[in-house]
């Protein structure tokens, strides 16, 4: 039997240091009408969806850093978002700095929530992959500091039976790595929802990775990671020119098939849409990617037990 839902990705343009969390919430509300509009059940916003990218910049003073974090959700300037999607029986997956304590140590995390259609979180994710470095590097033309001011994600990879469906979530850098959809592939989902903020060019080198292959590998990886574990994803991104800095758009729906079905056009505020089917995931999950007939557990045993690679000793071959 078909499964109908109607998927949305809210791209976002750039947001610049000096606007407000208020401002901001108020472009979400006004994407999640039109996502309304266009009878979405469920809609993506991207990672740190309501403050510039933070990490680009070097601060050495905590105080200065913790303005850009969350120390609750909803707040006031958030709870607008919340009591919208609630009035117009909309979910959404919002990704956010969040500072909080537990088990009386503070704790700092690149955290993604899931909302349902009344407006309850009913999931959260904190981001594992943290890509950059950890102290000021001089010859960059800018930093890239999550190493710096987040801590790697405590809670795994989880998924949530809601809203009619088995849905996961992951951010940005993430959905470079396979193990991330295999994880709740494994657990059986069928939509993966990610947020994501990318520099258009590489900080290093835009002759090894010139723009048009960054965007290239972006857009793989999420088709990949659609097509090899049967399920739907919606990769939504922070795009254009954010105080000054150049963010690649390319938000993208992607079917089981791994086939992209919706695409933004602009690196401005944009949604994108798809009357999609939960039932499409059946197919490869039960085929070539039925897990249960196919998979051969005993042989991956290196993917857990190490993180660097190991290449035979010189001279062997």
């Amino acid at each position: 039997m078909p499964r109908p839902i109607t998927l949305a990705g809210a791209q976002l343009g750039p947001i610049h240091k000096a606007d407000s969390r208020e401002s901001v919430v108020k472009r979400l509300c006004d994407l999640l009408r039109r996502a309304h509009a266009k009878g979405a059940h469920l809609c993506v916003f991207p990672e740190l969806a309501l403050t510039t990218f933070f990490p680009r910049w070097y601060m050495e003073g905590q105080q200065e850093v913790d303005t850009w974090f969350e120390e609750e959700m909803p707040n006031a300037a958030t709870r607008p978002l919340f009591e919208l999607a609630a009035s117009l029986k909309i979910g959404f997956y919002l990704g956010y700095a969040e500072k909080c304590v537990e088990n009386g140590e503070t704790h700092r995390y690149n955290t993604a929530i899931l909302v349902d259609r009344d407006g309850k979180i009913v999931g959260k994710y904190r981001k594992v992959h943290l890509p950059g470095h950890s102290e000021f590097v001089p010859s960059y033309p800018w930093q890239h500091l999550e190493k710096r001011y987040f801590e790697v994600g405590n809670l795994g990879f989880p998924v949530w039976r809601t809203m009619g469906g088995v849905m996961g979530m992951c951010i940005c850098n993430d959905r470079r790595w396979p193990e991330t959809y295999r994880v709740m592939g494994l657990k059986g989902a069928e939509v993966i929802m990610l947020g994501y903020n990318t520099p258009t060019a590489n900080r290093e080198s835009n002759t090894i990775e010139p723009p048009h292959l960054r965007m290239m590998h972006n857009q793989m990886s999420m088709q990949m990671g659609a097509y090899q574990n049967g399920c739907w994803v919606v990769g939504v991104a922070k795009a254009g020119a954010e105080d000054g800095f150049d963010m690649m758009g390319g938000s993208v729906i992607c079917a089981p098939s791994g086939e992209i079905v919706a695409m933004a056009r602009t690196v401005g505020d944009e949604l994108i849409s798809v009357d999609a089917d939960l039932d499409e995931c059946t197919f490869n999950k039960t085929t070539i990617f039925n897990f249960a007939a196919h998979r051969r557990p005993e042989a991956y045993g290196i993917i857990t037990a190490q993180a660097g690679a190991t290449p035979p000793p010189e001279g062997e071959e």
